[in-house]
């Protein structure tokens, strides 16, 4: 039988963080070695955009030991605090005379992992309890009544459908309607109507030359 070893830490842990390593350890190393409530206000006050990456990491963390172990949040304290390299994405931007400059987006993994003072042991997982089926809503005593009067009734009877050779006859059997005739005497007058004759037009009559005065050369007598 191999021997079970006692687990002395809860740990959590955030993969794939959007902050650069470097930048995640500067303040992990603030927070390492001191007890819960200290490094939740060292995290509060912190100007460090990683600092809010820590206290979601530190917050899971006691989390896990308060609803899986039953201990107190505030007795335990910061056992290790480690910052791993993710990966990096690649992006570019555009530089002079068509050129490309590279700009790496790096990911970071961080773990924290809580402990008891004096490496006490941790109690084992509490048991988890088991699902309760929700109960299933009884029927109304009226609701009961109205089905079974609808089961009593009987089902009416369907009307029987008619063949079609019945419908066929019914319908050869009916006279179409007859169109009443068109009113010839309308069209006759019409035709015996003569068009009416268009007036002659006038001739354009040319204008006289006789309305313009006539000037008649002067005569000049020879020297």
């Amino acid at each position: 039988m191999a021997a079970v070893e006692e687990r002395t830490f809860v740990r959590a842990e955030a993969r794939y963080v959007r902050t650069a390593p470097r930048k995640a350890q500067l303040v992990a190393e603030q927070i390492r070695g001191r007890s819960v409530p200290e490094a939740r206000t060292i995290l509060a006050f912190m100007t460090r955009d990683a600092a809010r990456d820590l206290e979601k990491v530190l917050t899971s963390a006691v989390a896990n030991a308060e609803a899986n172990h039953g201990l107190d949040g505030d007795e335990l304290y910061v056992l290790t605090a480690t910052v791993g390299s993710g990966p990096t994405l690649k992006r570019w931007r555009a530089r002079a005379r068509g050129r490309v400059a590279r700009i790496k987006k790096r990911t970071c993994h961080i773990t924290i992992a809580l402990a008891l003072p004096e490496e006490q042991a941790i109690p084992a997982p509490l048991p988890k309890p088991a699902p309760v089926a929700a109960p299933a809503p009884e029927p109304e005593p009226e609701a009961e009544a109205e089905a079974v009067e609808e089961e009593e009734k009987p089902k009416p009877k369907r009307a029987p459908r008619k063949k079609a050779a019945e419908t066929a006859e019914t319908a050869e059997e009916k006279p179409k309607p007859k169109r009443a005739p068109r009113k010839k005497a309308e069209t006759a007058e019409a035709e015996e109507k003569p068009k009416p004759k268009r007036a002659p037009r006038k001739k354009a009559q040319p204008k006289a030359s006789a309305d313009k005065p006539k000037t008649t050369p002067k005569k000049t007598e020879d020297s």
